[in-house]
């Protein structure tokens, strides 16, 4: 294989300039440089939180968006047109769009109306055997709270079937307490992680997080739970909040914010300009002692029509919509998303395979401040998608 060396780079968390050398597609030497800037390096980047069975639809739908619930309507509308090769060339595209920007985990939710598992389950399924070594796919069945006490056990025994996630979407149920607990019952019985999405909205008696924290702690499942969004946690009040993350924190819940379909969802009402942006309490979470990730979440369907399937571009956004700091939330994007999926990211250190990105950035800040900054994605120690604003380094 190829042998070349980086010189006088800065690994992202790292005070110095190093040159690192690739040899047989490993990393064969890290050293101090002398040399001027020569560019970023970050770890790949990982994410717990897309839906790869909605993706790419929204130049095909049939009414606009006011909120979360008509975004909801319309993809249920053209879930009826879905068919295994819509699924799979959409799907796939997907895949490629976040491998060429650096991916190497991805946790893709799968809704999930009926017992009976839905037409994506297993076209994804395939595509996650398909792309192994290049993105380690896993996913997440999402299914309506309301069905979990009639139809839990079957999707719960083919997610296990399929070595995936269980998971449900929890807003203001009714008997929600008794719904959170089927949930945990089924996950413990065939030894599943659960993922929610859970009050996803502005509604200040939305409080499923809560209701998840303490099931958690009674499961004795810390570090197996995550929750999606949390958005009316942005309307609590500083001591509600404080007490319900140090719970969460105690129990070992983790929290996924979604800056982008939040901030397009949230507050959206036929041209009025939002007041509440609905993006989780993220600094005061970590604060806490939770676990905290950035996701992509939608891309390109109704709950938001935009995006690449890059992170980078969400904690880009992040410091904006959030005011986190990038030097202390690239592992946001990076390890700690990969942890959670079960699939930890190798640090850039010596003895371990060349994967890593490279910028022409000088740093992190410089990094987000300039969007268009050059990106070259190397696994096993090669380049991935000549021409795709490249244009250095070896």
């Amino acid at each position: 294989m190829d042998r070349f060396e980086l010189e006088a780079v800065t690994v992202a968390g790292a005070p110095e300039r190093v040159d690192i050398a690739v040899a047989d597609g490993r990393i064969a030497a890290i050293t101090p440089s002398s040399g001027g800037d020569g560019g970023l390096v970050t770890p790949l980047f990982a994410d717990a939180h897309v839906h790869l069975d909605k993706t790419y639809t929204v130049d095909r739908l049939n009414g606009p968006v006011n909120g979360l619930f008509d975004a909801i309507a319309l993809m249920e509308e053209d879930m009826r047109q879905w068919t295994v090769d819509d699924i799979r060339n959409r799907a796939g595209r997907a895949l490629e769009a976040a491998y060429l920007n650096g991916v190497r985990v991805l946790r893709s939710h799968v809704d999930w109306p009926e017992p009976e598992a839905p037409i994506a389950w297993p076209v994804l399924n395939e595509l996650k055997h398909e792309w192994r070594g290049r993105i380690e796919l896993q996913l997440a069945a999402l299914a309506p709270a309301d069905l979990l006490p009639e139809g839990g056990e079957r999707i719960a025994e083919r997610v296990r079937r399929d070595k995936g996630v269980f998971g449900a979407f929890f807003y203001r149920n009714a008997d929600l307490p008794s719904k959170v607990d089927v949930a945990f019952k089924l996950a413990r019985r065939h030894d599943l992680a659960l993922d929610f999405h859970v009050d996803e909205g502005l509604d200040i008696e939305a409080d499923g997080f809560s209701e998840i924290i303490a099931a958690t702690k009674r499961a004795g499942m810390s570090g197996r739970v995550l929750c999606g969004h949390g958005c009316s946690l942005s309307l609590h009040d500083d001591d509600r909040l404080t007490r319900t993350l140090a719970a969460g924190a105690e129990a070992g819940v983790a929290l996924v914010a979604l800056p982008t379909t939040n901030l397009y969802l949230q507050d959206r009402n036929g041209g009025r300009s939002p007041r509440r942006r609905g993006v989780a309490p993220v600094l005061e979470a970590r604060k806490a002692g939770v676990e905290v990730l950035l996701g992509v979440d939608n891309c390109r369907d109704a709950f938001y029509p935009f995006g690449d399937y890059d992170p980078l571009a969400i904690l880009r956004l992040a410091v904006l919509a959030c005011h986190v700091d990038p030097r202390d939330w690239l592992d946001s994007i990076t390890t700690k998303p990969a942890a959670q999926c079960g699939s930890p990211m190798a640090p850039v250190a010596v003895g371990q395979r060349a994967d890593f990105i490279w910028f022409d950035a000088a740093d992190l800040n410089d990094l987000v401040s300039r969007p268009n900054a050059e990106r070259i994605v190397y696994r096993n120690g090669r380049k991935l998608g000549q021409g795709r604003q490249r244009r250095r380094p070896a």
